[in-house]
């Protein structure tokens, strides 16, 4: 069904374009179209401009006059990938002095010029969530990144103001990587403990808060607890590394009783838990593997574990956790999941509108519809085939991977000249490219 943006709608759009936005139209026209939020459209028009999608449907979808009118016939187009667990960027977290670190932001380390970046660009990556690692208990703040070309980080962030908004989630990790000698706990139930007692700290925090009118007005202020209180809040979603189903349940267990938002992520052993998660209502963030092992905890990991959540009602996505994944890589997890029993929609939602979800974006990435950002993919055929290749790739109307460009091919397929840590190819100061 033709789906355009009324005129209301077109004037609030252009009242407030992104930085960076094109102002020029630009329609593609002929491609099969996969929006996610509803059936492909053969022959489909998509329409953007200033940074966000105008229109998207049939062969009558108007085109607006001097837009630029790209040939899309044979290609399909799809929202940009979704990744909700990756480490691009260079960045860290926590250090060895203590295992809990909410103060800690990942944004305070992600170097915005790291080749990772355009290798997320080239693998159709256009919405990352960057996490600290998961050494720690808790080791630190992720952030929400859009895969804009850019040379720092606030260029890249979803928030606009670091120091009064939540620019991310908290990073959680249970299982073997957080344990070690003291302070670090030696055993899974150490290590809950240690949660369990920060977070009674944190709602003893939580009062003085409500009670001084704001956390700025509590004196001394104490930014640990401070983040945790924004957990307790529902205001910062946790994301926890969890594998075997016993920590998956611990994981559970630690959420249900503090009452804090929880996105599940790894889960390897999902398959054996599905229905405790789904009755929990915990979304699940899978990775899939090509070639399992590593650690003992991952011993019974599954790629059936997207079947098995999809089978229990689980919101699922797909992550890279890059370089688990190399995030050139990324779109082939969808072809995986459907391969071990998934259904081809929820598989492609996992790669996009489920990971949105899971970060609180929905309303800007995560499918084609007029007004959310002009985010997507121009690619050479089905998403779920393995010859199919990522030929460009759009953020809010500006084109930050071209396979065509010499410069940015080197990303797609590698090599020395690329990846030695001395370039970084944008696209900066091309309207529209």
């Amino acid at each position: 069904m033709l789906r355009t943006l009324s005129v209301a709608l077109l004037a609030a759009a252009a009242a407030a374009l992104p930085a960076g936005a094109q102002e020029q139209p630009h329609a593609f026209r002929g491609a099969t179209i996969l929006p996610i939020s509803g059936a492909p459209i053969q022959n489909g028009v998509l329409v953007v401009q200033g940074g966000k999608i105008t229109a998207v449907g049939g062969p009558e979808t108007a085109i607006p006059a001097g837009a630029v009118v790209h040939d899309a016939a044979g290609k399909t187009i799809m929202p940009g990938l979704v990744d909700t667990h990756s480490h691009i960027g260079n960045g860290d977290g926590g250090d060895r002095s203590s295992p809990m670190h909410p103060s800690v932001r990942i944004l305070d380390a992600i170097d915005a010029r790291d080749e990772g970046i355009q290798k997320a660009q080239a693998g159709g990556i256009t919405t990352v969530n960057v996490m600290p690692g998961s050494g720690h208990l808790m080791s630190g703040q992720t952030a929400y990144l859009k895969l804009r070309d850019g040379t720092d980080i606030y260029d890249l962030l979803f928030c606009r103001d670091v120091q009064r908004e939540i620019c991310g989630g908290m990073k959680m990790a249970n299982g073997t990587n957080p344990r070690g000698e003291p302070p670090f706990p030696g055993t899974r139930g150490r290590a809950a403990s240690i949660v369990r007692e920060r977070f009674v700290r944190a709602q003893e925090y939580q009062q003085k808060i409500r009670a001084a009118g704001g956390a700025d007005r509590v004196s001394p202020r104490d930014l640990e607890l401070e983040a945790l209180a924004e957990v307790l809040d529902g205001r910062r979603v946790v994301h926890f590394h969890t594998h075997r189903a016993d920590d998956i349940l611990t994981a559970l267990r630690l959420s249900r009783e503090f009452g804090f938002r929880i996105v599940l992520q790894h889960v390897s052993e999902a398959w054996k838990v599905a229905d405790e998660i789904a009755a929990a209502r915990a979304p699940a963030s899978i990775i899939i593997l090509d070639s399992p092992g590593g650690k003992l905890e991952t011993l019974d990991f599954s790629n059936v574990n997207g079947a098995a959540l999809e089978r229990a009602g689980v919101l699922t996505a797909f992550h890279t956790d890059d370089g688990i994944t190399d995030s050139r890589f990324f779109l082939r997890s969808a072809g995986f999941g459907v391969r071990m029993g998934m259904s081809r929609e929820r598989a492609l939602e996992a790669m996009t509108i489920a990971g949105a979800r899971m970060m609180g974006l929905e309303a800007r990435v995560g499918t084609l519809e007029p007004g959310k950002d002009a985010d997507f993919l121009v690619l050479s055929g089905d998403p779920l085939s393995i010859y199919t290749h990522v030929e460009q790739t759009w953020v809010e109307g500006n084109k930050v991977f071209d396979l065509a460009d010499p410069a940015d091919r080197g990303y797609a397929i590698g090599g020395p000249d690329v990846f030695d840590g001395t370039t970084m190819h944008t696209h900066d100061g091309e309207e529209g490219h």
